[in-house]
């Protein structure tokens, strides 16, 4: 097997930290290697539609939605991981590239809602087959048994992290 960039690193800190076990670290530089990969590749295949990776993410979150593909600004802010003022900056931008509407929410005044327009629910569209097309790419060198079983122990990993908060105190 080919050692990657990160098996050379392990390597190093094992000559000089033998009595650390490296494999948790292992997997942790890789998954962050892979996703900076991975989003320098979702960056490259959005570029042509003329969306950014955080405009991909905030319409698609709007068009997981369905009909009418409208999520009020604090729903959409955590369904995204933003912080509210994040979310304002971007939504106005959004507005004035046509991709999205902002409204008074009839039963709150004070809640804002955000809708995709037809623009927006057009450009998602073709993003997320790029999207797609792009990830299924990277995940190659993986047979679907494998993609299948790396999927279900991310899952777990992830869900266990999120229930914990073992990393991240929130």
């Amino acid at each position: 097997m080919k050692t990657d960039s990160v098996g050379k690193l392990l390597i190093q800190w094992a000559e000089n930290r033998p009595d650390l076990d490296l494999t948790s670290l292992g997997v942790a530089v890789r998954i962050d290697r892979l996703a900076a990969q991975l989003t320098i590749g979702a960056n490259r295949a959005l570029d042509p539609l003329g969306v950014s990776l955080w405009e991909y993410d905030v319409l698609s979150a709007l068009r997981r939605q369905g009909r009418p593909y409208e999520l009020s600004a604090t729903a959409l802010a955590r369904e995204t991981r933003m912080s509210g003022g994040a979310m304002t900056h971007r939504v106005t931008r959004l507005v004035k590239r046509g991709l999205v509407t902002r409204s008074a929410c009839d039963e709150d005044r004070r809640a804002v809602l955000v809708r995709l327009t037809r623009e927006g629910l057009e450009v998602v569209g073709k993003a997320i087959g790029e999207r797609v097309t792009m990830v299924a790419r990277a995940l190659d060198a993986l047979d679907t048994d494998e993609r299948d079983m790396l999927d279900r122990l991310l899952g777990t990993v992830l869900a266990s992290v999120e229930a914990s908060e073992r990393i991240v105190p929130g």
